[in-house]
């Protein structure tokens, strides 16, 4: 899939960090946020093979407490400043057997991952935004906020719930200073790794590729759309409230899913 060629160079001259940038979606943003002329830095635990030159590369765990705050230290030192923030990072790690098999840890770790991390690197960025007026955090959240999958990742729902419910508290203080706030929510997103799970799943059951990803549609209450979603596809929607374009939108949500949610 091809950038949008029509607003080549609308982010020159800012400064712009993707949490989990290496891989999937996280690096569609990367990589579309560039393209619009960006300075763009990256963070995961591991550095990406192969490495992409032109964006900067911090090695961060941010399910740790103390990471925010080395990871806004460097760039700060590096960038003076920035502009902005997409809080990509996230993941459902638990497996299934509904809630009495997950555990305590089960449950910290995602929220950890998922809402405190976000959490703590805008608390680590925010003030230098609110103090030249002007930003943009974009929290990347997930439909399973309000379309709970409980059987395998309801620790996961629930920290995305939380994640929406603090990007609109948020949004409604900073907003005023200047720093917008926005949440996407996609649904699937055919990244590497839903590739492998499909393929698990096709094999462990003796199905095609495309029975496989029929049944994961299925339980997902099926996408009308008919397919998942490109990480482009996601990335072009960040690309576009991250731009001046959407410089009047803020404290919204984005729900980006082929219509798998059913209700309005």
């Amino acid at each position: 899939m091809q950038h949008n060629q029509e607003y080549p160079q609308e982010l020159a001259g800012k400064v712009a960090l993707v949490t989990g940038g290496t891989k999937g979606a996280g690096k569609a943003i990367a990589d579309r946020l560039l393209h619009a002329g960006a300075k763009t830095i990256v963070t995961a635990r591991n550095q990406p093979e192969p490495s992409n030159d032109g964006v900067h590369f911090i090695a961060a765990d941010l399910s740790k407490r103390e990471a925010a705050e080395t990871v806004a230290s460097k760039v700060l030192e590096k960038f003076g400043r920035l502009d902005i923030l997409v809080n990509n990072l996230g993941g459902a790690e638990t497996h299934g057997g509904g809630f009495a098999a997950l555990s305590n840890k089960d449950w910290e770790e995602a929220l950890q991952i998922n809402l405190l991390a976000p959490v703590r690197l805008d608390k680590a960025f925010l003030p230098q935004m609110l103090e030249k007026n002007s930003g943009v955090i974009i929290h990347i959240a997930s439909i399973q906020g309000r379309l709970p999958l409980y059987d395998s990742t309801l620790p996961y729902a629930a920290a995305k719930a939380g994640l929406v419910n603090y990007s609109k508290g948020l949004s409604k203080e900073v907003s005023p200073k200047g720093v917008r706030v926005l949440t996407v929510s996609p649904g699937w997103i055919l990244t590497d790794a839903a590739k492998r799970m499909t393929e698990r799943i096709s094999q462990s059951n003796n199905l095609t590729i495309e029975e496989a990803t029929q049944t994961i549609m299925t339980a997902l209450g099926g996408i009308p759309y008919g397919r998942p979603a490109f990480p482009e596809e996601v990335a072009e929607l960040v690309g576009f409230l991250a731009s001046p374009r959407a410089g009047y939108l803020t404290g919204t949500e984005y729900v980006i899913d082929g219509g798998t949610i059913p209700t309005i």
